[in-house]
């Protein structure tokens, strides 16, 4: 079964709930905001996806863009962001998809049939 980190609020959430639901697919969904993963779970969850980082912070959210992250990311390791990342659920993109051997952030349909349907 999958883990799909949401956010009750986030409409790109409810739209992925509602697309597992339709196509039958397990998940056991857990709120980002109140369960985030810490620095090691990311850390796996990073090195898992073959994503760069930059895709698992929420470029869109109040904390990144009153953090100014866009200008600060580009001078923090790795280190510093996946423990900045820890800090806060809400800088995570969401949602953020672990299954067994693979890892996605955000909601986009055609990847979400290939990778679980």
């Amino acid at each position: 079964m999958i883990k799909v980190y949401c956010y009750s609020r986030c409409t790109t959430c409810r739209k992925a709930l509602k697309w597992l639901e339709e196509n039958g697919i397990e998940h056991r969904v857990i709120d980002i905001k109140e369960d985030h993963p810490d620095e090691e779970t990311l850390r796996e969850y990073y090195a898992l996806s073959g994503l760069p980082l930059k895709r698992f912070f929420n470029t869109s959210g109040l904390p990144y863009r009153e953090m100014g992250l866009s200008k600060k990311l580009p001078g923090m390791s790795e280190d510093e962001q996946l423990a900045l990342l820890a800090t806060d659920g809400m800088l995570v993109k969401r949602p953020l998809v672990v299954g067994d051997g693979f890892v996605m952030t955000g909601f986009k349909e055609a990847e979400w049939a290939a990778k679980l349907k």
